[in-house]
Formats: C-alpha cells, structure tokens, sequence
C-alpha cells in the first residue's frame, strides 16, 4: 500500500511541478555583447520597460495598416511592419504584424525570419508562396513546399525557413503576416549574400555557387532593393 500511494505521489509532483529547461531565453536581437560599464548599455533582451503609472492606450495603439505600401520598386512589393520598435507595447507579448502589398507580378523575395515563425492571411489577391527545408540527409535535397494562396486562404511558414510570395495574378495583392516574436528579424537572401556591407569575397561565393567570379562581381555590383 505505501508502495502504491508513493508512485501516486511521484505521478501527481510530475504533474504539477514545472520542467527545468538548461538554456537561455531566446535573443532578441542579433547579437547582445557584455559590457562592464552600465552606462554604455544599449541593448537588452528587448526593450526598457516604461513605468507602469505612465502607461496608456497609446502605447499598445498604431493606425496606418489600412495604408497600402509603396509597391513601385524592383520587387512590386512592400511591408508594412508592427513590432517592438514602433509598437511599445509589444514589449515581451511575443508577437509582431506585418502588412505586405504586392502589385501585380510583385515578389516578396526568399527570406528568413531568424526568431520567428509567420502565418499568413491573403486579404485581397493570389500568391504562390512556398518554403524550403533546412539542409537534409546525405543524398537528400532541400525540400520545397508551395502552395496558390486566395483570398481567405491561410499559410505557415517555420521559424528560421527560407520562404516566399510571389502575386501572380493581374491585379495587386495583400496579405497580413502574424510573426511568433516582437522583434522576428529578416534575412533577405540575395541582399545578405551578395549587397553585404563589406562585400563577401568572391572566390567564396564562386565556390559556393560554382559559378566563374564575373558571374559574382556582376551579382554584386547590383542594387539590391529592401522592400521592408
């Protein structure tokens, strides 16, 4: 009888009694280098947070998503973005808002949101959107997902996962992407590759890519547009 009430006991604690996890909390930022000097801080895993007394609505309020951005670029494309830094009261929530406008044929090109996963909801318009597994197995390709979104039509696309939307329809379209952190980040593939900021070497992305440097340096010389 004690046997069975301890294991009972043991059952219940397990239940009850919160998980131990051996890691940090996920950053929020890039990179968060320590500093010994307090008054040379400027970042935080997030944001400062205002006094409480000082709060108001205004702080969790921002109009404007009823604005269509500005699609006459390279990409016919543009995003509208509500996180932590224009949005306060985002501040340790979890959550950001993006609104993308696509003129017709308009491309939000292949990109990666490095601390968060993003749904999307096609308001208006139709998207070929897709994403692609990380590196798989030997002898094993990168997987690719796609799928025509309309109106109404809802799609996900993993934390960390190279992904995209294309409008292929005639006419603009506009889509809401709900994102799993206040501050998510984007990695623009072609703008991160080849317009980085001192260029990558390019007998690195010859390589890479197997392709004859000239091929890199034309690559390089381009302006690569940043539609966010």
């Amino acid at each position: 009888m004690a046997l069975k009430y301890f294991a009972l006991t043991i059952a219940i604690l397990a239940v009850v009694t919160p998980i131990s996890h051996a890691s940090d909390p996920s950053p929020l930022q890039d990179f968060c280098v320590a500093v010994n000097d307090s008054m040379a801080a400027v970042f935080v895993n997030g944001k400062f947070c205002k006094d409480p007394k000082d709060v108001s609505a205004d702080d969790f309020f921002r109009p404007g998503l009823n604005m269509p951005g500005n699609t006459s670029n390279q990409l016919g494309s543009a995003v509208t973005a509500v996180n932590v830094n224009n949005l306060p009261g985002l501040n340790t929530l979890g959550i950001s808002l993006a609104r993308i406008d696509y003129a017709p044929y308009g491309l939000n090109p292949p990109h990666t949101h490095p601390r968060a996963t993003e749904f999307l909801v096609v308001q208006e318009g139709t998207l070929y959107v897709g994403f692609v597994l990380s590196n798989p197995g030997p002898n094993m390709k990168n997987k690719l997902f796609t799928k025509i979104l309309h109106a109404g039509d809802v799609f996900v696309f993993p934390i960390g996962l190279i992904h995209f939307q294309f409008n292929v329809g005639k006419t603009k379209a506009i889509a809401l992407a709900g994102l799993s952190s206040q501050n998510p980040g984007v990695i623009t593939i072609a703008n991160a590759v080849f317009g980085s900021d001192p260029p990558i070497n390019d007998d690195v992305l010859a390589k890479a890519f197997q392709v004859d440097k000239k091929v890199i340096d034309h690559l390089q010389a381009q302006f690569w547009w940043d539609n966010n």
